[in-house]
């Protein structure tokens, strides 16, 4: 099970999440009342999901030896209010020596990401206070 824990302190907005060994800054932007001194929480949203697809690729490509030099990702995140639906777009450049059929395979096992499997199915929150 991942684990992280948040602190705000008396600056607005400006969010310390410590993980196993690393520290992230999560804040607003200005227009938000925020100081912008991190990426806002759905840039993070966005950015778990191209970071494990990149991961998820260059395991891929590794494992199977394939001349995968670099991976470049744009990941789009918008949150329809009125219908409570999350739209992701991703654009994946796959940068080495692939032939047509590894790039293919390599855009179907972008789908096996570990965050894009919890982002496609059902999600439960329990919330308690401490």
């Amino acid at each position: 099970m991942e684990k992280i824990t948040a602190h705000i302190g008396t600056q607005n907005y400006k969010v310390a999440v410590q993980g196993n060994s690393n520290t992230l800054i999560i804040d607003e932007p200005i227009e938000l009342g925020g100081q912008a001194l991190g990426v806002n929480p759905k840039e993070l949203l966005a950015a778990s999901l191209g970071s494990c697809t990149i991961i998820t690729l260059k395991m891929y490509a590794n494992h199977k030896g394939w001349d995968l030099t670099d991976v470049n990702i744009e990941v789009a995140f918008d949150w329809d209010k009125e219908n409570s639906k999350s739209f992701f777009t991703r654009k994946i450049e796959l940068i080495g020596n692939l032939d047509e059929a590894q790039r293919e395979r390599l855009l179907k096992i972008a789908d096996s990401c570990p965050v894009h499997k919890v982002l496609m199915n059902p999600t439960e929150v329990a919330t308690t206070l401490v």
